[in-house]
């Protein structure tokens, strides 16, 4: 039986059950391109990826493991989806480890990272994904519940994380940070979540040049996505919404991209192939130009 934790805490965005809009999510996200040719590397090492269940974290976590390593995903709600990712590693031949709960408790995250090592006895690659937006119109409209709820999800659950995993983490792991292009350009209508996104890009710079992890050779980069076919944004702005039907129509290829358009970004992050690459971000957003 794969290993579980549970902890129910975040509430539910924009008045949606996310579950619900997951399973309608239509057309359906692409986790995987018949494409993608594996290499071997990530043989034999340990990943942990929070928002595994779905999206961006779903395909980094397939592709992990058809690069041989073994995968732990952390995820807040959807059951369904979480197992299925799960399914998909083991029938890749590879072991995975679901965990349920609130990256936003710094104890939850704790207990992931200490099973994981009880489990495996290593942990080589961290990927955090978690995140959560919630539309307003207006600043007046963000709650202060939302104003903590957000940073919660999106960027203190890094800090917890990397606290808990650091020890662990052998000479040359690696910590992947999604943030945003909305990081880069803002989103007028996503003001506490473009704040968090510009905070994980200033916390991958920053935490790249510890001595400790330098010392340690321990690398930290980020991936940048734009528009992504993920649940998030039916989620966000409701599935039947103008902002979900023009989704992606921005961007100079005129298209959302899919999640297994980025999981070879983590791949490559993750492995010795970006061996000379620290305190970064990969932008994959559809050919928009974007500083830093």
């Amino acid at each position: 039986m794969p290993a579980t934790a549970t902890l129910e805490t975040q509430a539910p965005k924009a008045g949606y059950a996310m579950d619900d809009v997951r399973a309608n999510v239509d057309p359906k996200p692409q986790l995987e391109s018949d494409s993608y040719r594996a290499a071997g590397k990530l043989e034999g090492k340990a990943a942990l990826v929070t928002g595994g269940d779905s999206g961006i974290g779903a395909a980094a976590a397939i592709a992990f493991a058809k690069e041989g390593a073994d995968v732990a995903l952390v995820y807040y709600s959807s059951d369904d989806d979480a197992q299925a990712v799960a399914d998909r590693i083991r029938e890749l031949g590879r072991r995975a480890l679901v965990f349920k709960g609130d990256v936003g408790d710094e104890g939850f995250c704790q207990s992931v990272v200490k099973r994981v090592v009880d489990e495996w006895g290593h942990l080589d690659v961290l990927v955090n994904d978690a995140g959560e937006q919630t539309p307003q119109a207006s600043i007046l409209d963000v709650s202060q519940a939302q104003l903590v709820r957000t940073f919660q999800t999106n960027i203190f659950s890094m800090f917890f994380l990397v606290k808990a995993a650091l020890p662990h983490l052998p000479q040359g792991g690696t910590i992947v940070n999604t943030t945003s292009v909305t990081a880069y350009q803002g989103s007028p209508q996503l003001l506490d979540y473009s704040a968090t996104k510009g905070a994980i890009t200033a916390f991958t710079r920053s935490l790249s040049e510890n001595e400790e992890l330098v010392k340690r050779g321990i690398r930290v980069n980020a991936v940048a996505p734009g528009p992504i076919w993920s649940p998030l944004n039916p989620a966000s702005y409701g599935p039947d919404s103008e902002k979900v039907r023009t989704f992606g129509q921005e961007t100079p290829m005129g298209r959302p991209g899919q999640p297994y358009e980025l999981a070879p970004a983590y791949v490559f992050l993750a492995s010795e192939d970006s061996s000379y690459i620290s305190g970064q971000v990969i932008h994959i957003n559809g050919g928009m130009v974007v500083n830093g």
